[in-house]
């Protein structure tokens, strides 16, 4: 069993990109295990058709305590197969998102839903390092991979090497970095940048997903790509990239930049001028 975590900036199309990959693997005959990691709980609603499934906070809520909850209530199964939970968040302005994740995959260990047939557990996690929340799936050694969805804007390369500076940080429980995901958002010149930035991570770019607005009317229909235009391709993008972490065997700890240096491969590239 592979246990991958999908870290990136907030906005970067990190769920999207998860749930699409997910998707892809499922129709090469993998069976996956997805963990939405995010408080808004929006990390399966493609695979399932729209349905907001409850969180498991929620659920513990309700339900009282830990013992009340059974695997069936946490989990509903989406396209291909594909066995879904969402972690949750708790009440607004109360407590702490991240405590979230880490309530979440205790209970799902305890309830036994790492079952011996799966090929890969997936967490999908919101945004940056910026909390042990957020962190649990690098920390606790509960995912050995890591992808780190980005683009060719400033933010995203600063918010993924902030996640290098974790995974290196955790590096003791066996984490690594096995490449930079680029969701295309136009920018000049972004392949090659995110290219240079991976390598310059000690890394490698896995795969340059292209912008397409078909990814948007999928997302309308309640669908990922791959289930709703299989035939596209967009859809060939997504399975290219899965086929990419199927085969990876390039594994490291990332060495994270400086920001200055940062800074000065954007102006090498052309994206920000002086």
């Amino acid at each position: 069993m592979r246990q991958v975590a999908i870290y990136g900036k907030g906005g970067i199309g990190k769920s999207t990109t998860t749930q699409n990959l997910t998707a892809a693997l499922s129709t090469l005959g993998k069976k996956i295990l997805l963990v939405g990691c995010d408080p808004k709980a929006d990390s399966t609603r493609m695979l399932l058709g729209g349905l907001n499934q409850k969180t498991v906070l929620d659920t513990l809520r309700s339900e009282g305590d830990e013992e009340s909850v059974e695997l069936d209530i946490l989990l509903q199964d989406g396209f291909g197969g594909i066995k879904c939970v969402e972690s949750g968040g708790p009440e607004p302005g109360v407590g702490c998102a991240g405590r979230g994740i880490i309530t979440s995959i205790n209970l799902l260990e305890n309830l036994g839903a790492y079952t011996d047939d799966l090929d890969y557990v997936f967490y999908d996690v919101l945004g940056d390092v910026v909390c042990g929340g957020f962190a649990m799936p690098i920390r606790e050694g509960k995912a050995q991979e890591i992808y780190i969805v980005a683009s060719g804007e400033m933010m995203a390369i600063y918010a993924a090497n902030n996640i290098c500076k974790g995974i290196s940080k955790f590096a003791k429980g066996g984490a690594r970095l096995g490449g930079i995901i680029c969701n295309s958002r136009k920018v000049d010149g972004e392949k090659e940048l995110l290219a240079a930035f991976a390598e310059r991570l000690g890394s490698q770019l896995i795969h340059f997903i292209p912008r397409d607005n078909l990814v948007q009317r999928a997302e309308i229909n309640k669908q990922t790509v791959i289930e709703f235009d299989p035939e596209s391709n967009q859809a060939n993008e997504y399975l290219t990239l899965a086929r990419n972490i199927e085969n990876n065997e390039k594994f490291v700890v990332p060495e994270p930049m400086e920001m200055e240096d940062i800074e000065s491969m954007m102006l090498e590239f052309g994206i920000v001028e002086l």
